[in-house]
């Protein structure tokens, strides 16, 4: 049996609390910086920050009822869940478990959180996917991708707290006998010498109290991934008898808008392929790739049997590109 892990149904939330570009205008001003062509250059306009009763496990069980209720199915359809954040609630128990309480999952069902930064909820659906390939009980996953990034980002460093958003997306993976679609593939690359660029705690657990800390993010040229991520793309298309034209629809990290271009330019791929929401929603950090993905089904531009490329990037650095036939 040619086993194939098709996307079920994807869903968004983001917080009602909509913030435009004036607020961080005004805000660095007060610190001598003028931040307008920064916020132009990354693409941003607006985006949505968590009202005070909300974090990554409310956004995560509301983008999640939101994909249930569109696949017509009910938590005890699901037979593993996977959310992805680097926005934790708690460390302790999971996370994931509350998701799991909220939808009513059954108690067979496999629960883990996981964190691969900006990269995790594209590395958490090839995971889900791989593993449901091998694993006979496994039918459906959730996989959720959640973070309250206002939490932590630094008011005084304009790339994260004038940047990051606050939001979640859900997928739902089921396992098809038509190995003609859904995961096609996907391929990592990893240069952990940058490990020390993005830090949260900024000192490490070990040496910080619970005293509130914020992400210390250096300053680093990001366009420097871009050459190794064309490798990638070019290796994985190669990989599976695929050419760039073969695409229907990119879905990439909405960190900086120039990065996406970049890449775009490179293998001359029309704009109207292009899904970007960086605009709309800011950067929603592990989620934003499938924002990109709803916003494309949602506005037609993504089509049953299209193929979808994935491409993020995580702090450290790790990056993922993969492809999916919707």
């Amino acid at each position: 049996m040619n086993i194939g892990i098709k996307i079920v149904e994807v869903a968004t939330y983001h917080p009602s609390n909509l913030v435009d570009n004036d607020f961080y205008i005004e805000h660095f001003k007060k610190q001598d910086k003028d931040v307008t062509r920064f916020l132009d250059f990354l693409g941003r306009e607006k985006r949505y920050i968590i009202n005070n009763d909300e974090n990554s496990i409310t956004m995560a069980i509301e983008a999640s009822k939101r994909a249930l209720v569109k696949a017509n199915l009910k938590g005890e359809d699901i037979d593993m869940i996977l959310l992805s954040t680097h926005a934790p609630e708690y460390t302790v128990p999971t996370n994931v478990a509350f998701l799991h309480e909220a939808i009513g999952a059954k108690n067979h069902t496999i629960i883990f959180d996981m964190n691969a930064n900006c990269a995790g909820m594209t590395i958490a659906v090839e995971t889900a996917s791989r593993y449901m390939m091998s694993n006979k009980r496994v039918k459906r996953a959730l996989v959720v991708g959640s973070d309250a990034n206002s939490l932590i980002t630094n008011p005084e460093q304009e790339i994260t707290y004038a940047n990051f958003a606050d939001g979640a997306a859900a997928v739902i993976l089921e396992k098809t006998e038509d190995g003609t679609i859904g995961f096609i593939d996907a391929v990592h690359e990893v240069d952990s010498t940058n490990k020390n660029n993005i830090l949260y705690p900024p000192q490490g657990f070990s040496k910080t109290s619970l005293q509130k800390e914020y992400i210390n993010f250096l300053p680093f040229d990001g366009a420097m991934a871009i050459p190794q991520a064309c490798k990638m793309i070019e290796e994985l298309l190669a990989d599976n008898d695929l050419t760039i034209d073969s695409v229907n629809a990119l879905c990439f990290s909405q960190f900086a808008l120039p990065n996406i271009l970049k890449i775009q330019e490179h293998f001359n791929i029309d704009i109207k392929k292009n899904i970007y929401v960086g605009d709309k929603v800011g950067y929603t950090t592990t989620s934003s790739p499938f924002f990109c993905l709803n916003d494309g089904i949602e506005t037609g531009r993504i089509k049953r049997g299209d193929i979808v490329l994935f491409w993020t990037i995580g702090a450290g650095h790790e990056m993922v590109a993969m492809l999916f036939k919707y």
